[in-house]
């Protein structure tokens, strides 16, 4: 049952990753409940080694229909990867629990700010001319680090910098942000793998239902365009405010 149960979440959480990220909010809370006695690092692994292909089958569907500016994505996907190296890195040195505690109160900004502006994400106007190249690369650094040294919600982060910082709509951003997942959640996983942190004969499975749920995701985001991506995006950063907000209150009766 435990496994039904995961391999379900895996596709739910290709499904919301495909549309616009955050599907570690569902599928690290499944894999935590199903193997309580492994080691976090060992489930985090797993966790990436099966999002990575989601995220890449998310990409690749978006690459047919929408038009990306690989001009501006190349360099900013190797500050991804540079910057997920690093934040990992630093992972190592000093503990997150400064961060687990401000995080929820980040997501809370975003959360009003992109209600507040109805227009926000749902025309296509890229404003930063030359600049564009250096602010995607310095997106791509920033929540790359993020993404090593955290994790939680980095899709949902490039998706709104994208749409805020450099006049992105939702589905031109998420479509980009994908591609800059894949180089931030590979560089963790390079890492995790090589200290022996992923259980690969489960996440073959995982895989394949976290494939499937991102097909069907990224069929959704195609059809209905920018505002249902907005839409989705709303209420996976509700979900990650609660969850977020739980984990730092824990943490915080702890301290």
């Amino acid at each position: 049952m435990d496994l039904f149960l995961v391999t379900f979440a895996s596709f739910l959480a290709g499904c919301v990753d495909a549309i616009v990220g955050g599907g570690g909010l569902i599928m690290v809370p499944a894999l935590f409940a199903a193997f309580p006695l492994a080691q976090p690092a060992t489930l985090f692994g797993t966790n990436k080694s099966v999002s990575i292909w989601g995220t890449a089958m998310a990409a690749a569907q978006y690459s047919q229909r929408v038009q990306l500016p690989w001009r501006v994505l190349v360099p900013a996907i190797a500050f991804s990867f540079v910057g997920a190296i690093g934040g990992a890195w630093w992972l190592t040195l000093v503990s997150p629990d400064r961060l687990r505690l401000i995080l929820p109160v980040v997501l809370v900004v975003v959360f009003i700010y992109t209600l507040a502006k109805k227009d926000l994400g749902r025309h296509h106007a890229p404003r930063l001319g030359a600049h564009e190249r250096w602010a995607a690369s310095l997106v791509g650094l920033g929540v790359g680090f993020y993404d090593g040294f955290f994790g939680p919600g980095t899709g949902s982060f490039f998706v709104f910098l994208l749409v805020r910082w450099l006049g992105y709509d939702f589905l031109n951003a998420s479509a980009c942000a994908k591609l800059l997942n894949v180089a931030s959640n590979g560089a963790a996983l390079l890492l995790l793998a090589l200290k022996g942190h992923v259980w690969w004969h489960l996440a073959l499975g995982l895989a394949v239902a976290n494939v499937l749920g991102s097909l069907l995701g990224t069929r959704l985001a195609l059809k209905h365009g920018a505002g249902f991506v907005r839409g989705v995006f709303l209420v996976v950063v509700s979900g990650l405010i609660l969850k977020t907000s739980w984990d730092a209150w824990q943490r915080w009766q702890v301290l």
